[in-house]
Parts: structure tokens; sequence; C-alpha cells
């Protein structure tokens, strides 16, 4: 008994300099970007911090300065890397990877005992109650197959959100760097999200949906399975989306239309007044034709490429490629209005 309090009071001091406050660990996070060895001088070299009512399976990875709290569940072929910290009844199962520096807030579980594995990335901060790499919600999956989610750097997940591995050993399911998940949202099997997102509240993503960056959806947004979100766009709360939505684009409704350029968040991201006027010349030239016996969209698109004001402007370039992309074999045709008459 005394081995074993001495064991338990020996930490408690880094125990609370771990999980008092957020603060403290923002410091952390910071230090890791700056170099392991400063982050390693916060806890003055002192072994990790494991709450004895923890399980942790013997041949789990440990890395260095971690902190595992009460009734934590660590599984066999897990790594945990350096200056984590598991809050009390989180769990990692399965072939699951958790890079330097991340947080699993209390109820969180990450990984499940099936073929495949989970990676995730340095700095993430996995919220009370998240569910994060496990089975998917898809029929086609079938018992025994491997299914991977790899997710990146500096990911917030909040409360109550669930991100599933793939439906099949041939594809993943991918999170890239900085994303902002926000309570309740849910991304499907063999989703692509890139860079810089922010899901609001109850933003439900179906499988197989590729998101790129600096994208924004309002709350209870609900995205049809295999589409697409290029860069930029906002999604209006609410909206149901079920078609493509092109960069730079402002999307709302049931089903969710065009409602002109994202305005706001081109200028919030740096975006040059001479960008954003070019941009909306090209959506009127595109989507708000004068002539009511106009061109299809197609032959509109090549007139804004072959403009000598125009064709030159790199931005006005991406939206006119990825307003192409939308009519892609594979994909599901662009998010827009039947008349084109609305413009932000």
């Amino acid at each position: 008994m005394a081995l074993r309090a001495a064991r338990a009071i020996a930490p408690l001091t880094r125990l609370s300099l771990i999980r008092s406050h957020h603060s403290t660990q923002r410091r952390l996070i910071g230090a890791l970007g700056e170099g392991v060895e400063e982050a390693a001088s916060m806890f003055d070299s002192k072994p990790n911090f494991i709450h004895p009512t923890s399980l942790v399976h013997p041949n789990a990875v440990i890395g260095q300065g971690v902190s595992v709290g009460p009734f934590c569940t660590i599984g066999s072929a897990t790594k945990v890397g350096d200056f984590c910290q598991l809050h009390p009844a989180s769990h990692i199962f399965g072939n699951t990877e958790l890079g330097d520096g991340c947080i699993v807030l209390t109820g969180a579980i990450v990984g499940a005992e099936l073929p495949g594995r989970t990676v995730i990335g340095c700095n993430n901060i996995i919220g009370h109650h998240a569910v994060i790499g496990v089975k998917c919600q898809d029929m086609k999956y079938k018992d025994g197959d491997d299914c991977f989610l790899y997710i990146g750097n500096n990911n917030d997940v909040r409360e109550y959100s669930s991100i599933h591995r793939s439906s099949k050993s041939s594809d993943k399911t991918v999170i890239g760097d900085n994303n902002l998940i926000m309570g309740s949202c849910h991304i499907a099997h063999d989703c692509k999200v890139g860079n810089n997102n922010i899901f609001a509240n109850s933003t439900l993503v179906a499988g197989h949906v590729e998101v790129e960056d600096h994208i924004h959806t309002g709350g209870a947004v609900v995205v049809h399975q295999f589409c697409h979100l290029g860069s930029h766009s906002f999604v209006g709360g609410g909206s149901v989306v079920a078609q493509d939505v092109p960069r730079y684009m402002l999307v709302a409704g049931n089903r969710a239309e065009l409602r002109g350029l994202n305005l706001e968040g081109l200028r919030r991201h740096g975006f040059t007044g001479l960008e954003i006027e070019c941009l909306r010349r090209a959506y009127r030239k595109i989507f708000m034709p004068t002539d009511a016996n106009s061109c299809s969209i197609i032959d509109r698109l090549d007139k804004v490429q072959d403009n000598e004001e125009l064709a030159h402007v790199a931005v006005v370039s991406s939206m006119v490629q990825s307003i192409r992309d939308c009519f892609g074999q594979s994909r599901r045709g662009i998010c827009r209005n039947d008349d084109f008459q609305e413009m932000s």
C-alpha cells in the first residue's frame, strides 16, 4: 500500500499542471512546436502519470510526459505520443496512433478493435464523448476488411462528434490540419477533408464527400454523399446540400442553391479588392446572363476564359475550373439556381 501510494503521490504536481487550465495546455502545445526538449523541461523530466484505476495494456507504447487519468483504457496495439493527456474515462482501442501533444477529453473513444488503423497527428483535441475511428455505418462494409482513418495536426473535434473509418481497404477517411469540428458533427466513411475548415454544430457529412480548404458551414447542415465542396465556400445554416458547391460560392436552402459569392469569407481570408471584383464579374457572366436566350453554361465558361481582362486572373481561373469539374463524369452536378437571378 505504501509503494502504491507513493507512486500516486509523486506525479500529482504534474497532473495538476496538465489538467487544471486550458492555458497550460496551450503552453504545452506551443512548446512542442518549438521543440520537444523545451516541452519536456516543463515536466522536469519526471516519469509519466498513469492513474492506478486505468487499464493500460503492457504492449501499448507510451511516450514521455504522458498523463492518463482515472478509468481510462489503452489497448494492446496503441501508440500514445509524448505529452499526451487522457482525461478520466477516455479510451483508446485497436491499432491506433496518437501523435504528440494530443488531448483526449472525458468520455471520448478513439479507435476500435477492428482490422485496419487509426492515425491521429499532433496537437489534436478530441472532445468530450467524441467517437473517432470506429466502424463505418455503410452496408457495403464487410466484417474483417481493413479500414482506415488519418487525421492531421492541430484539429479541434468538439463534444459528441463522430468521425468514421473507411468502408473498404482500398479507401480511407482523411482529415487534414487546423480544422474546427464543433459539437455533434458527423463525418462519415471515406470522406476527404482538407485544411482550415469550420463545421458548425450538427453538420452531417455523408460518405465519400470531398471538402477542400477554408470552408465554413452553418449549423445543422446536411451534405449528400459524393458531393464536393470547393475552397472558400460557405454553406448557410440548415441547408441540405445535394450537389457540388464550386469554390468561392455561398449556398443556402433545402435543397441548397447558389446565393452568390462568399464575399465576406473572401475578404476575411485576404483576397484583394481587384480579385473579388474580377470574381463578381465572372460570376455575373456565368450565372446571370443578360441575354434570355444565352448559350449553355459550358459556353459561358469558355467566354470567361477567353475574356482578356479575366483570363489571367488566377482566382477566376480557379473558379471556372471548379465549376467545370462539377460536371465531371463522377460528380453530382452544380448546386445552383435554375434561373441564376440571385447574387450577393
